[in-house]
């Protein structure tokens, strides 16, 4: 009785991972592959904003056009989901080795009024080389935000000073411009590169 009751734990045990696994290909490459809800991006070619690097150096969504991007937003002084995120980023980003050179990482501040081209150069240099550090004035981070369909707001905090509140989804567009897929906030490394390469293999077909 015992030996039975083992066994049926075991098979049960089986069959609940590879449902997990099944699930997880249906959603990354399978025919359940993620539909966005709501207000979709849009295409790079159809976003009007004018950035600087953290190299000071002009950009736009014409920079992004040419070679496949991710993009995610966030701020320097925030306590756990952007350094959370930008650390899975360069995890995703190690596992693809010499591929993630032929892919644009951006970071765009939230918060351009502490956000300086200073300030991102120093907080995105704590991760992958690949990421780079956009701010820019209010206005600009309006206009971008409002292209890709992201929110962000300040919450001011009981010591005075604030937070801010912020899309936490990372955006990943095709070489053409076109909005792809997003990697939401703690996905698993084993469904989110999968996306980022079919990102990158996108260059001729259409959004997905």
């Amino acid at each position: 009785m015992q030996r039975r009751k083992l066994l049926g734990y075991a098979a049960l045990g089986v069959a609940v991972l590879s449902g997990t696994l099944f699930a997880g290909w249906w959603q990354v490459d399978g025919p359940g592959a993620l539909e966005q809800t709501g207000q979709r991006p849009l295409p790079l070619s159809a976003m009007d904003f004018r950035l600087t690097d953290h190299e000071d150096n002009a950009v736009g969504p014409e920079t992004l056009i040419g070679r496949p991007s991710m993009v995610f937003f966030g701020f320097t002084y925030c306590p756990d989901v952007c350094p959370t995120t930008l650390s899975d980023i360069s995890g995703w980003l190690d596992d693809m080795e010499d591929d993630a050179n032929d892919l644009d990482v951006v970071f765009i501040t939230v918060d351009p009024e502490r956000d300086t081209v200073n300030a991102m150069a120093e907080y995105v240099g704590y991760f992958h080389p690949t990421v780079r550090g956009w701010t820019g004035a209010p206005e600009e981070i309006e206009r971008v935000t409002e292209g890709f369909r992201a929110t962000y707001a300040k919450v001011p905090t009981d010591d005075g000073d604030y937070t801010m509140n912020h899309t936490a989804s990372v955006f990943l567009f095709d070489a053409e411009g076109r909005f792809v897929s997003t990697i939401d906030n703690h996905e698993a490394r084993e469904f989110a590169v999968p996306k980022i390469r079919r990102a990158m293999q996108n260059n001729t077909e259409g959004t997905t």
